[in-house]
């Protein structure tokens, strides 16, 4: 009879493990296969999930391609037609012969030719970090092909940038001293950020700076961090990592934002330290037609931490009339 007892413990231990496994890990959803369009003379890889009106996602980086929003905003795919696609020099897209052929503006327009090609009137856009400054400079000029607008986890000008990777060193330097010892050593000796060698010992653990909780790395997309780094440091500057340079410096959105009309929706994460609450929480000023949600316990990737919360957040937005 013991034995029955702890047969019956250890089946109710291993169901226990089983289920919380599941609702910590990523959710296992099948993609449909993308194709691609012709944009500006080169080809744009697109994907369309579901039905309903149509919700563009936008990634960040610069320098990112979509993976990082599989399979998570697969939640709005039963009401809404999901667009995810890999911006010029991301992804599956094609690649630049020169590199300045990258540029902030190039990112808004492809965006616009994109929903022309794919033959929508009008489209929700949900921009997340470096994509939710395409995403404002795109309402900036487009207003007129967006019915709503989610800005996550987004800057609103190069100064703000600067000083979040001001605060991104800080946190390294103090956090792994032997990291930054190796990176004054380097550029003591006349290395930026964009060379190899810079890149590769400016090694920032993805759970100091991205994650209210550390371990919520782990369900990030396995391919989410891989980045097209000449995009990179064409837009954010050869030493964007130090010194914010390129287009990303001259964007500034402050005065303009009041002039977004249309539906907008603003979140930010307590705990991010790549867009510091510091700064984000005046997106309050600048656009104070705009609903401003703060995550408590999120970092750059709330809907990520918070999953639950932030889904049923953009439902009710995207549901308003």
């Amino acid at each position: 009879m013991k034995n029955y007892f702890n047969l019956f413990i250890l089946l109710l231990l291993f169901l226990l493990f089983v289920q919380t496994n599941a609702q910590n890990s990523k959710p296992e959803i099948k993609h449909p296969g993308g194709n691609y369009v012709l944009i500006n003379g080169s080809k744009i890889w697109y994907e369309i999930e579901g039905n309903g009106d149509p919700i563009l996602l936008i990634p960040g980086g610069p320098g990112n391609s979509h993976t990082y929003f599989h399979p998570w905003f697969s939640d709005l795919a039963k009401n809404y037609k999901i667009i995810y696609f890999d911006a010029f020099g991301r992804g599956k897209s094609d690649r630049a012969k020169d590199s300045t052929e990258y540029t902030f503006i190039r990112d808004v327009e492809d965006i616009e030719l994109l929903r022309k090609e794919l033959g929508f009137e009008k489209w929700i856009i949900i921009g997340h970090s470096y994509g939710g400054m395409v995403a404002q400079g795109y309402a900036l000029k487009y207003q007129g092909s967006i019915k709503k607008l989610v800005l996550s986890n987004s800057l609103y000008s190069g100064e703000m940038w600067q000083a979040n990777n001001d605060n991104c060193n800080y946190e390294l330097r103090n956090q792994y001293p032997e990291i930054w010892e190796k990176l004054m050593k380097l550029r003591d000796a006349g290395y930026h950020s964009s060379s190899i060698e810079h890149q590769n010992a400016y090694a920032l653990p993805s759970g100091l700076l991205y994650y209210y909780d550390a371990s919520n790395a782990s369900k990030a997309t396995t391919d989410s961090l891989i980045i097209n780094t000449t995009v990179y440091y064409t837009l954010v500057g050869h030493d964007g990592d130090f010194i914010i340079g390129g287009d990303v410096a001259k964007l500034d959105f402050r005065t303009q934002l009041k002039n977004i009309k249309i539906p907008m929706l603003i979140i930010e994460g307590r705990y991010d330290r790549v867009a510091l609450p510091r700064f984000s929480i005046k997106f309050k000023d600048y656009a104070p037609h705009a609903e401003f949600v703060m995550f408590e316990k999120s970092g750059h990737h709330p809907y990520l931490e918070e999953r639950e919360k932030y889904f049923e957040l953009l439902k009710k937005f995207l549901s308003e009339k």
